[in-house]
């Protein structure tokens, strides 16, 4: 049995309490409905978050595969020397969107140059070979992804918390604030219902009295 509120048990407080619950309700209802919609995109990103993780990691792979047999045909001064200074500039571009009140980033590139296109990249042909081509083909064609995989990994984390304090919200109202609201209620109908029952009590005896006196 929940424990009742600290109130009076007078009709005024009664309509309050019947208020309070009604809000109560339509809030649980609300919020139930939110979890339940997060929790419906959340396993839908989740779900996406893994299958582009594997083709990220992947593609990864791949390109650490090319760099090895690159490197192995390669001089390492040459490579240090290639690696040392970049040859094109990035810029993240940080953006929000709303998912059921939740505000996740929305993220996305901005090159200096077309991100396909190897030939921006300045290095010799002659000092380098196939490999190195691909190797550099490899990682700029996964940037994209990578970037789209950060960016969903952070909105599952993000959803995750909302939907943590959303479940919490509902489990206070579900098992503490409308069981509270509703005992109090039933306890303040008891006490006027108690009361009507002695004042009719009274007035009974009164007009007994009355009559007997008659």
């Amino acid at each position: 049995m929940a424990k009742k509120l600290n109130v009076n048990p007078t009709r005024m407080e009664l309509s309050n309490l019947k208020d309070r619950l009604e809000l109560a309700s339509r809030g649980h209802k609300l919020l139930k409905d939110k979890r339940d919609e997060l929790m419906r995109q959340f396993i839908g990103l989740i779900k996406k978050n893994n299958e582009l993780r594997e083709e990220v990691e992947e593609k990864l792979k791949q390109g650490m595969q090319s760099f090895s047999i690159a490197k192995s045909l390669l001089h390492e001064n040459y490579l240090e020397e290639l690696m040392a200074i970049p040859s094109r500039s990035v810029q993240l571009n940080l953006d929000q969107k709303n998912i059921m009140s939740v505000r996740v980033p929305q993220m996305t590139f901005d090159y200096s140059s077309d991100a396909s296109d190897i030939s921006s990249i300045e290095y010799g042909y002659l000092n380098s070979n196939g490999e190195l081509d691909r190797t550099f083909k490899q990682f700029i064609d996964v940037m994209p992804d990578m970037l789209e995989l950060a960016e969903i990994e952070k909105s599952c984390q993000l959803m995750a918390d909302e939907i943590e304090k959303t479940r919490r919200r509902v489990n206070a109202l579900e098992h503490m604030t409308i069981p509270r609201l509703e005992e109090t209620i039933y306890f303040i109908e008891m006490k006027l219902e108690e009361k009507e029952r002695a004042s009719i009590t009274r007035l009974m005896k009164v007009k007994d009295m009355g009559e007997e006196k008659e």
